[in-house]
């Protein structure tokens, strides 16, 4: 990937959306919920505070993470989609 977040900038891939429901209901695509799940492609080098120091990332590349329904940018590049989003954003790591 060409791509290299800047500051505390992540670059995630959408992991896609499930088709059933946890009862087993087959669901169409206008009914499946936006996901809200990615696997960590990249990690810019931290945010800078107001007095200049860095705070290093806490994520890393190849974590699965949960963020914000509606946070980031959608970037298309090579064909594929990706989504950037701020460190901020992410709410939680799944292991």
């Amino acid at each position: 990937m060409n791509l290299k977040p800047l500051g505390d900038k992540v670059i995630v891939e959408v992991l896609n959306a499930k088709d059933k429901s946890s009862g087993g209901i087959i669901l169409p695509d206008n009914a499946r919920e936006k996901p809200q799940e990615a696997k960590v492609l990249a990690v810019g080098s931290g945010k800078v505070l107001g007095n200049g120091k860095v705070v290093p990332p806490e994520l890393k590349t190849g974590d699965t993470v949960l963020f914000g329904k509606y946070s980031g940018n959608e970037v298309k590049l090579d064909g594929k989609e990706f989504l950037i989003i701020q460190q901020d954003d992410v709410l939680a790591v799944i292991k």
